[in-house]
């Protein structure tokens, strides 16, 4: 493999040498290509002429069997199996034994490698296994690209095959780029073993280290509670424990292998056979035995887990099963083009993120992780959902028109950038954004928004390594207020728990994260975290106004007893001499269903209230937003849930109350038209939602549309899909949605 030798002449020198090891008259090696065809590429015994003539589709004779089940076949006779194909330009009539071994790579077939006899013979199981593990080195081979030269003008490998995925959308942006894996594959160099018995030990040691890392997330995880979370954990310790799985690891090293090349090959087998399988539970259980595989790699070859380190591409595209939103902010997010992930919804943090980020984000793409490889050119459509992997020139020319058209619409916004945005019928909505990190303080000025309408001040908390002293969190909430200059800037009190661990922050597991010791509730617990980080901002609005607003309240009492510490902590700062704000206005998000009937009292003890859609959605619906197979299922534009929001204004306006709404829905068009015809005034959301809702803003005659939409709410049952109408109704009257 090391000899500077052409591919064509190391294909056929490695068949040689296998036909001549295993004492075999015939050794061929068939290459998948993207169109399904099985050809032959280098053979040892069969004509010198049919190489790259001789041809099988999958499925077809016995090598396109393998390919089309991935596992080895051994027959004493070949001719006499039913799946035998004769090729008559082979000359192979003459042979009955048979092998073959499918090439895989992280459970996809990329070939077959066959060896035949004349006599009737069945292979030995360590031929099989020496077979297996040729078959691996010749799969990285194919890997690194050796053998592209070979192929047909107009053809091209299976390895190199077009992809194309439908996810969801999370954000709407269109990202050309290259592929940066999240946990990088391993890639298994030394293959064969010089001592079983060490490497026995070395499996033994590295299972042990796994088990004990798996054990010690499902003790320590404040995110893992006895939901969904913790079954993943569960299903992990499990497999780590399997005595089947421990048992092909150790015959695959005692057959002559190194720890590592014993469970890329065990993978290898496990996952071609769970790909093919039609039980949708056996299925999704793939992606646990992947992640505990890469998991057991790292450990022997003892590399950390996590992003990859070194510098990234100008164009990153990460790849990831999931990851948490700290684990996005260590990635330097200006290389950072688009995200796509096979699991999270549309409202977790890590989706949250990116939209703030501006990333273009895709979610739900099955299988993403394992048909990407580092480096490969990918394209991700934020608008449409989809995913293209290695992209042909047409779709990636049809891209680039795209890009071009979304540059220039983004040129119109940015033109709208000082217009107000006030309806045809001049009602004045007022457009924040959201923003949680400096780097997203440039973009208040630059989408023309009034100010920031929720600053999550838990981000600092989720990128620091220890909880960030007094001074430090003055001096950044000053640098805020520095850079929003005039504008208003509303603060959420610290919102960690759930699944926002703070790794220096002691807690335990919880049955249910989302709805456990989180936000206010942690807050009031620890009071001298929230004083901490009140003192913090009354220091640093000196001389300004400060908005503070607590999220997660279920009772107005908890609201007062927050009050409370803020008014304690004026009283120190006017103790003390110190200045502090010379205006306080007080709020609360309303997120949990309980405060829709403390309404009357809610309004009576605060400045004003902004309802966090995202958290008030899912409570609402019992729907965990982190939960793959629920995301999508219920619509925010359902009447339920828009008379719930409809009555939070109303009794608002009633009290003479401001309410802005800064969860997701604020962003999107559609939902953006809804909520201004049900009376909402203020809506804050990512900075680069600000000029599509402002287009569709000014291009909007309200009074009609509200008056449709409270008709539709009031039809109850009967009511049509509201979506669906709100979209014929933007088309009709040229609302840009």
């Amino acid at each position: 493999m090391a000899e500077s030798i052409g591919a064509q002449e190391r294909l056929d020198k490695i068949v040689r040498i296998i036909a001549a090891n295993m004492v075999a008259e015939v050794c061929s090696v068939y290459v998948l290509r993207s169109d399904g065809v099985l050809e032959l590429y280098a053979t040892e015994g069969l004509k010198a002429t049919s190489v790259h003539r001789a041809t099988l589709t999958v499925g077809r004779g016995l090598v396109g069997l393998i390919a089309a089940e991935a596992r080895p076949l051994n027959l004493p006779d070949a001719q006499s199996h039913p799946a035998f194909a004769y090729l008559p330009e082979t000359g192979e009539e003459i042979y009955h034994s048979f092998l073959g071994v499918p090439i895989l790579r992280a459970g996809r077939t990329l070939g077959v490698l066959v060896v035949q006899n004349r006599s009737f013979r069945s292979y030995a199981e360590e031929e099989v296994e020496a077979l297996q593990t040729t078959a691996m080195v010749l799969a990285e081979m194919f890997a690194a690209g050796e053998i592209e030269d070979l192929t047909a003008p107009g053809a091209d490998l299976d390895l190199n095959r077009p992809v194309h995925l439908k996810g969801a959308s999370f954000w709407d942006g269109i990202a050309l780029g290259h592929v940066v894996l999240h946990e990088p594959r391993i890639v298994v160099t030394q293959l064969i073993g010089e001592d079983s018995e060490h490497e026995l030990k070395r499996l033994d040691a590295a299972m042990a280290s796994l088990r004990l890392s798996v054990d010690d997330l499902l003790a320590r995880s404040a995110s893992v509670g006895t939901g969904e979370h913790r079954e993943i954990l569960e299903a992990y310790r499990m497999f780590a424990q399997d005595r089947g799985w421990t048992r092909r690891l150790q015959e695959a090293i005692e057959a002559g292998l190194t720890a590592e090349a014993a469970v890329e090959k065990v993978q290898n087998d496990t996952r071609a056979r769970m790909l093919r399988q039609t039980d949708p539970f056996l299925r999704d259980r793939l992606h646990d035995f992947d992640d505990l595989a890469n998991r057991l790699l790292r450990e022997l070859m003892g590399r950390p887990h996590g992003p990859v380190a070194g510098e990234l591409p100008e164009d990153a595209v990460i790849v990831a099963r999931n990851m948490g939103a700290a684990e996005l902010l260590d990635y330097d997010h200006r290389r950072i083009r688009g995200l796509v992930l096979e699991e999270a919804g549309p409202t977790s943090h890590v989706a949250i993120v990116a939209r703030a980020l501006g990333i273009a984000t895709v979610g739900q793409a099955q299988d993403a992780v394992a048909l990407a490889e580092a480096g490969d050119p990918i394209i991700v459509d934020g608008e449409t959902g989809e995913v293209h992997l290695r992209p042909p020139t047409d779709i990636e020319t049809a891209y680039i028109d795209k890009v071009r058209f979304r540059a220039r619409r983004q040129e119109q916004y940015r033109l709208l950038r000082d217009e107000p945005a006030v309806t045809r019928d001049g009602v004045s909505v007022a457009l924040h954004v959201n923003a949680g990190l400096m780097m997203d303080l440039p973009h208040l000025p630059e989408s023309g928004a009034v100010g920031i309408g929720l600053f999550r001040t838990e981000l600092q908390f989720m990128i620091s390594s220890a909880f960030p002293r007094q001074s430090e969190q003055q001096a950044f909430y000053a640098q805020v207020l520095d850079a929003a200059g005039d504008k208003p800037v509303t603060f959420r009190s610290l919102d960690v728990g759930g699944d926002k661990v703070l790794p220096y922050l002691r807690s335990q597991a919880e049955e249910n994260p989302a709805m456990g010791w989180r936000a206010i509730r942690l807050g009031l617990d620890r009071p001298a975290l929230l004083r901490t980080q009140v003192r913090a901002l009354l220091r640093a609005a000196a001389g300004r106004e400060l908005r503070l607003m607590f999220p997660m309240v279920t009772e107005v009492s908890e609201f007062q007893r927050a009050k409370a510490i803020v008014q304690r902590e004026i009283a120190h700062l006017t103790r003390h001499g110190h200045d502090g704000a010379t205006r306080i206005r007080l709020g609360v998000m309303v997120e949990v269903p309980s405060l829709l009937f403390q309404l009357d009292e809610l309004f009576g003890a605060v400045d004003f209230v902004s309802v966090g859609s995202n958290d008030l959605m899912q409570f609402m619906m019992a729907s965990d937003r982190g939960n793959t197979r629920l995301a999508g299922r219920f619509d925010t534009l359902c009447p339920a849930f828009l008379r719930a929001l409809k009555l939070v204004v109303e009794k608002g306006s009633a009290a003479n109350a401001p309410v802005s709404l800064c969860g997701e829905m604020a962003g999107r068009p559609i939902e953006a038209m809804a909520l201004i015809a049900l009376g909402y005034r203020s809506l804050s959301m990512a900075s680069s939602s600000v000029g599509p809702i402002k287009a569709m803003v000014r291009a909007t005659e309200l009074g009609p549309l509200r008056e449709r939409l409270l008709s539709l709410l009031d039809e109850g049952l009967s009511a049509p899909d509201i979506r669906g109408e709100l979209r014929g109704w933007a088309a009709a009257n040229g609302i840009p949605v």
